[in-house]
């Protein structure tokens, strides 16, 4: 396995680092192989394919920890990991995070909403005191075992208190040591590009591409001319698997087989060509040759 990117130097740079959101081994090896230098775990995509239900607080801490190592293990890029609340107060997010990074994360993002949380881009979000998080963020600074693992913190307030009220909250959560800041849903290039005006100097700044959300929708060489250093699209790749799958759910159903939809599907060769499957192949006759040369 080669090493890993460092993703704190690789901040510093001035194009952005663009991070497409996955929720199992197999997308995060695709977005490797795609060339991506990072992949986002979207908790939001965990909760879509897993357990078929939206993101409003029903995943469990253990369930995406379980999630990132089967990841982690798999791809070679920095994964940076959606840790929501941190899964309860301070004394949990000193655990979340060490249990995180255990399992390969690179970045872990904790936020301050209410428990249980939902989708920073759903209606009825709530946040705690800005001082309890401030808490959280030391926390989770504290507990990390790597000073290159970065705690990236996200303000969820824009859209509870208002868009000067989420400012203070991200210069606090700043002074209490984040790495990166992200201040959720922006509504509009204003609020964006006032966010970089304040902090992009001082801090790398997150921004969040959500298709049918608040904030509208950039690419990478724009947000980095604003000043944003990480853009990820946490749950583009789920956007893009529905439809495709119900495409070929209609016409497996209409037909009763799938020649119809082939030249949109990957056949069983090209699936085992990209999972690796001549390489455990071989790895696993070279320990058999040695086995056979010892007896």
């Amino acid at each position: 396995m080669s090493e890993r990117l460092n993703l704190r130097r690789r901040l510093k740079q001035s194009h952005a680092l663009l991070a497409p959101g996955c929720y199992d081994a197999l997308s995060g090896l695709l977005i490797q192989q795609a060339g991506f230098e990072a992949a986002y775990l979207s908790g939001a995509s965990v909760a879509y394919t897993q357990l078929g239900r939206p993101d409003i607080g029903l995943v469990s801490l253990d369930h995406v920890v379980d999630v990132a190592a089967r990841i982690t293990e798999r791809i070679d890029i920095p994964l940076i990991v959606d840790a929501d609340t941190g899964f309860g107060n301070a004394l949990n997010m000193g655990r979340t995070v060490r249990l995180f990074e255990r399992a390969g994360a690179r970045a872990i993002q904790i936020e301050d909403q209410t428990f249980p949380k939902r989708c920073g881009h759903l209606r009825g979000k709530g946040v705690i005191s800005a001082q309890e998080m401030a808490g959280k963020v030391r926390a989770a600074v504290d507990a990390r075992h790597d000073d290159d693992t970065l705690i990236i913190a996200r303000t969820d307030a824009i859209a509870v208190e208002g868009f000067e009220a989420a400012m203070d909250r991200a210069e606090l959560f700043l002074e209490a040591g984040a790495d990166v800041l992200f201040v959720e849903a922006p509504r509009d290039l204003e609020q964006m590009r006032a966010v970089a005006e304040r902090f992009a100097a001082r801090v790398p700044l997150l921004a969040n591409m959500v298709e049918g959300g608040d904030t509208p929708l950039s690419s990478a060489d724009s947000l980095s001319e604003l000043g944003y250093r990480l853009v990820i699209a946490p749950g583009a790749m789920v956007r893009a698997v529905i439809p495709a799958v119900e495409a070929f759910l209609s016409v497996l159903k209409r037909d009763g087989g799938t020649a119809a939809h082939r030249a949109h599907m990957t056949d069983l060769m090209g699936v085992n060509a990209r999972i690796g499957l001549d390489e455990m192949m071989a790895l696993g006759q070279r320990y058999e040759a040695q086995e056979e040369e010892k007896a």
